[in-house]
């Protein structure tokens, strides 16, 4: 999955200011996204730019304020212009720019688009209400609304040619994707309560003596919520080490980008597992200078280079 030879062709006046408004829409809404594609090289940002803008909108719809028949009218009007842009019926002087710039990345990049209505499947689960049982059913959302974002961004970041195990980068990119989002869910599980929503698994919860949820700052009585946060944790660490397998498969700017996004969710993580209850005081986020640490690290390609090693030492 190299790169295109499309993807170095010059871009008209109208499809920059799409690209423009993209990375605008970016920087100011993704706090931790913008750290790892500002690694990028122009076009890969812009690209990256673009699914973000496009995932953006369909999570705004998610988490708005429209009734639910209302939402998912609109996730169906949007599923209807991704198929506008996948079938290539989209100008470049539209007047939707997140849509003009999306339709120039799909032509640049072998981007499967189809994991864009795999994230409106995803938003839809979210605006029904639905809960989950087990990991494995909490896996099916995770592949929906991260590990579809994963196998998208491969799509832009392409592989490095005859990298070992490469036929796997798309399964390592979609569980790096699931590594982040149950983070997500770990970090936001008071927020969530608050909007009504469970992400854990119910058997999870009442194993840790947490089924009556999380509507206050401190655990519900008798729990043993550290216990349920330390068990999810090691779920993510599980996920990251497997997903941190793409790394040496890609180039080192790609790469960079990904143990950028994908370190500052791994710091994250561990300051939920040194003080778990911190989740339910409020949000545990990273000092802006922490993650410019994140992003110098991995350009520096110390965390592939360690993957790397590591690999090697188990073909050996």
């Amino acid at each position: 999955m190299s790169r295109t030879v499309e993807a170095q062709a010059p871009v008209s006046a109208p499809v920059q200011a799409a690209y423009s408004y993209c990375e605008a829409v970016t920087g100011q809404q993704a706090r931790n996204f913008a750290y790892g594609i500002r690694l990028l090289p122009a076009d890969k940002r812009q690209a990256m730019s673009a699914l973000y803008a496009f995932s953006r909108r369909v999570d705004d719809i998610g988490d708005g304020t429209l009734a639910d028949d209302a939402k998912e009218a609109r996730l169906e009007e949007t599923r209807a212009l991704l198929g506008r842009i996948r079938d290539g019926r989209v100008d470049e002087d539209d007047t939707d720019p997140v849509a003009v710039a999306l339709a120039d990345a799909a032509r640049r990049f072998p981007i499967p688009l189809g994991g864009l209505d795999e994230l409106i499947d995803g938003v839809l689960m979210d605006v029904h209400g639905e809960s989950y049982e087990t990991w494995d059913d909490l896996k099916v959302y995770c592949r929906c609304v991260a590990g579809a974002i994963g196998r998208l961004s491969l799509g832009v970041f392409g592989t490095q040619p005859g990298a070992p195990g490469i036929e796997r980068a798309g399964e390592y990119a979609d569980t790096l994707g699931l590594a982040l989002q149950l983070t997500n869910i770990l970090r936001d599980v008071r927020e969530d309560a608050g909007n009504g929503r469970t992400y854990l698994p119910s058997d999870d919860l009442a194993k840790f003596g947490c089924s009556t949820g999380f509507n206050g700052p401190v655990p519900p009585p008798g729990s043993d919520f550290a216990g349920l946060v330390h068990f999810e944790v090691r779920r993510a660490r599980a996920l990251f080490a497997e997903g941190y397998r793409l790394l040496p498969m890609l180039d080192r700017r790609s790469g960079a980008c990904v143990a950028a996004m994908a370190g500052i969710y791994r710091r994250l993580l561990d300051r939920i597992e040194r003080d778990p209850e911190a989740v339910l005081r409020g949000r545990v986020s990273l000092p802006g200078r922490e993650k410019a640490y994140v992003a110098v690290r991995g350009l520096s390609g110390l965390d592939t280079r360690h993957v790397s090693r590591q690999t090697a030492r188990r073909r050996a």
